[in-house]
């Protein structure tokens, strides 16, 4: 396979992982798949991040991230997963 192809197709898988992330966090789903709404918010975090309290933004939203991961990974309904 050439080498623009297989970049090409890293590209598109982190694009839709991206995209994951966005359906992941309800926020479609909250904001009535408002594409404005949706790129204005992305817009404030962007600004956020080239403010001042960047670390503290990151640090915060960070800690939330691997929070809803973790919970998402965790068994549900007290299931065991061995049989």
């Amino acid at each position: 396979m050439r080498t623009w192809q297989v970049e090409r197709r890293k590209r598109t898988r982190h694009l839709i992982e991206l995209g994951g992330l966005v359906v992941k966090a309800d926020i479609v789903d909250l904001t009535g798949n408002d594409r404005t709404t949706i790129f204005g918010a992305l817009i404030w975090i962007a600004e956020k991040l080239r403010g001042d309290q960047r670390e503290q933004a990151r640090a915060l939203w960070a800690a939330k991230g691997k929070q809803a991961f973790d919970m998402d990974t965790a068994p549900r309904g007290g299931l065991s997963r061995a049989k």
